[in-house]
């Protein structure tokens, strides 16, 4: 029973009393009505009399009830949120996984391609079998071109060399001053491989291989260009 109940049933009570007594007093032949004080008297005496203890187990049974439904109700809020925080954890932990991944995958990528520049470059400085001489056929600067560049790239190369300079290796662009095999400009560029550039096909070769795998990546990468630009 609630405490609006109890107390309804102390002020029916109460009432009842205040009734008896006026009927009472009628009967006695008492005149006029029973004072408000007396009426107010009888009631603070029944509000204050002590609840039947059946009456007051279930009011401390409901009072226990309300107070656990609010400690779960809080104890529901704290799980959420505590749950809520361990998601937004999770995902910035597997956001940060996710990017280190990518990191480190671009990382090997930089790696494998640098590791096959290098091996492409290592294999431009290699020997020839075919001794410098006065001058050489297109055959001849072939055959070099073949010892020099990887054969997986050596169509590419030839390709451009082809349209660059049909594999004159003393071809002159008379109006920009391009030299070589490669056309380079100037064709003083290629003394940095040696400074025999103006007639040794080996040293041509060689430049055009470094300066296509440091531009384009490969000569392939460099032939991929020339078709999309008619140059390189």
């Amino acid at each position: 029973m609630s405490r609006i109940s109890v107390r309804g049933l102390a002020v029916a009570s109460a009432t009842a009393v205040t009734a008896v007594g006026a009927v009472s007093g009628v009967a006695s032949g008492s005149t006029g009505q029973p004072s408000i004080d007396a009426e107010a008297t009888a009631s603070d005496s029944t509000l204050l009399a002590d609840i039947p203890a059946g009456q007051q187990a279930q009011v401390q049974t409901a009072s226990l009830t309300q107070q656990a439904d609010a400690q779960a109700v809080a104890a529901d809020a704290s799980a959420k949120k505590d749950a809520e925080e361990a998601a937004r954890k999770q995902a910035a932990q597997d956001a940060v996984a996710k990017q280190k991944a990518a990191a480190k995958a671009e990382k090997e990528a930089k790696e494998r391609k640098a590791a096959a520049e290098a091996a492409s470059r290592s294999a431009a400085r290699g020997p020839v079998s075919l001794a410098p001489q006065a001058s050489y056929t297109v055959a001849e600067v072939q055959a070099l071109a073949r010892q020099i560049i990887p054969s997986g790239q050596f169509q590419c190369f030839s390709n451009i060399v082809d349209h660059e300079s049909t594999w004159n290796y003393r071809a002159q662009n008379p109006s920009s001053g391009a030299y070589g095999l490669v056309q380079s400009l100037p064709g003083s560029k290629m003394a940095s491989v040696g400074a025999d550039w103006a007639t040794n096909p080996v040293t041509q070769i060689k430049w055009g291989l470094n300066y296509m795998n440091e531009r384009y990546g490969s000569p392939c990468g460099a032939w991929s260009y020339w078709q999309a630009h008619g140059n390189y």
